[in-house]
């Protein structure tokens, strides 16, 4: 410590303890306290890790780090919630004694530097270190600071044999809900997949073969291009600044191709931002109105279509009370949802959600379904799909619909819509993802989104 600082004076506070520092004073220091607090609140307050970091509205401590630090904090939540389980019964087996009960804040430490020890390619030493030096700064965990020197160098010595599992990495509520409605074989791979770091999915407008040759990926039958990972930023790749790809999950590709040959038509996009399906049918060549009901998502899809020097008229409405002018020759309704078929990209969502969320959510997209197909002309298509796992929220719903109104009828998907990815296909037509689902030898260029989609036409 310099002079200076070590001379600077205290004007009136209280002298710290020697062994308390200032979260500037120790590199990374503060990325690991944010990291902790965060988990924190999505654990205890099911709060969204997507709000935590949002990067204009973020959590205070979030939004006080450089670009590095957040990243970091991303990388270290990323890891602790998709091996939740498996880090808690590392946790359990080496220490003497349950924690207390009311250590909520001690445990969540021990969680954020173990992630760090078993997931992350950062040393060791810097995260025990860390983790030791956060302790003493928390007055609730100061008196286990040695406890938390003394686990965390056995788990780093030890690691080998606390690093695979996935017992507890979900809540119970939801591994139930993934057996009764997958069996218990798909469930195990779905929660295999979803511990694993997924890779980024890109629409392309060129060629998709080029495309994955000079962005160093490969080539998905969906027609995405697919990359294991990327080395700095997606926006310094070739290609973002001139608008010739879009970050899509594949599964999220899928159904704004159910239209067929859409050029010329009137297609409305309903729940639309941030605009990846938006972009994909004005593409295609569509006349598409791009409705939401938040503002500041519409701006984001209209920043989105700008870059990628694409056209669509925006309206801010409520779905369940807007009627346009003219019926629309098609629609697509991409429903709010439980998102629990992005848990390998969103590892926050079981800890976030609960059934009744999914219950609430199914009466909703039910309502907003009852409506989209009264705004499409006779003979038009109406494409429903969100990206939950839960048949509540997706085949019930659609098998609903089918059975109120006769107006309705289904338009069965094909293997050859969803690039001959036959498994993809229910008996009745439906289209059905998980993230067991485009498996590859490389777990990083394996798995999809959990997606729904059903197609409908208006007879009448």
């Amino acid at each position: 410590m310099s002079v200076e600082r070590g001379t600077k004076r205290n004007f009136g506070n209280k002298p710290k303890p020697a062994h308390v520092m200032d979260a500037e004073d120790r590199p990374g220091l503060a990325a690991r306290q944010c990291a902790t607090r965060l988990l924190g609140a999505v654990i205890e307050k099911h709060t969204s890790l997507d709000g935590l970091t949002d990067t204009s509205n973020g959590h205070p401590q979030y939004m006080a780090l450089d670009d590095r630090d957040r990243s970091l904090v991303r990388a270290i939540l990323g890891a602790a919630l998709r091996n939740r389980g498996t880090i808690e019964a590392a946790i359990s087996q080496l220490i003497d004694r349950p924690l207390p009960e009311n250590a909520v804040a001690l445990r969540h430490l021990l969680h954020v530097a173990a992630a760090q020890i078993l997931y992350l390619d950062l040393p060791d030493r810097a995260a025990v270190d860390l983790a030791v030096t956060a302790a003493n700064n928390d007055p609730r965990n100061r008196r286990f600071a040695s406890m938390v020197n003394a686990v965390l160098r056995r788990l780093s010595r030890e690691k080998e044999n606390f690093s695979t599992g996935t017992a507890g990495n979900v809540p119970d509520w939801f591994e139930s809900s993934l057996v009764a409605a997958y069996g218990k074989e798909k469930t195990a791979a779905i929660l295999n997949i979803q511990a694993k770091e997924p890779p980024i999915d890109l629409t392309v407008k060129g060629d998709q073969a080029e495309w994955a040759k000079l962005l160093g990926g490969i080539a998905l039958p969906t027609g995405s291009v697919r990359l294991a990972s990327v080395d700095g930023a997606l926006t310094s790749l070739p290609g973002f600044a001139e608008g010739e790809w879009w970050v899509q999950d594949t599964a999220a590709s899928l159904p704004a191709k159910l239209f067929g040959d859409i050029k010329g038509k009137r297609v409305a996009d309903l729940c639309a931002a941030p605009g990846g399906k938006t972009a994909q049918l004005a593409f295609a060549g569509a006349n598409v109105t791009a409705l939401d009901l938040s503002r500041n998502r519409l701006k984001r899809l209209r920043s989105n279509l700008e870059r990628l020097q694409l056209t669509a008229e925006t309206v801010e409405a409520d779905l369940a009370a807007y009627e346009p002018t003219d019926p629309f020759d098609a629609i697509l309704l991409d429903a709010p949802c439980s998102s629990t078929g992005t848990v390998r990209r969103h590892p926050d969502v079981p800890w976030t959600k609960t059934p009744e969320d999914i219950a609430k959510l199914a009466k909703l997209q039910a309502k907003l379904l009852d409506h989209a197909v009264t705004i499409v002309r006779p003979g038009g298509i109406v494409v429903f799909s969100n990206c939950s796992l839960d048949p509540l929220e997706g085949e019930t719903v659609a098998r609903d619909l089918l059975a109120k109104n006769p107006a309705i009828e289904l338009v069965p998907v094909t293997a050859d819509e969803v690039g001959g990815l036959a498994e993809l296909i229910t008996r009745e037509g439906f289209v059905r993802s998980t993230p067991a689902d485009l498996a590859h030898e490389n777990p990083a260029l394996s798995g999809m989104d959990g997606f729904f989609a059903a197609r409908f036409r208006r007879k009448y």
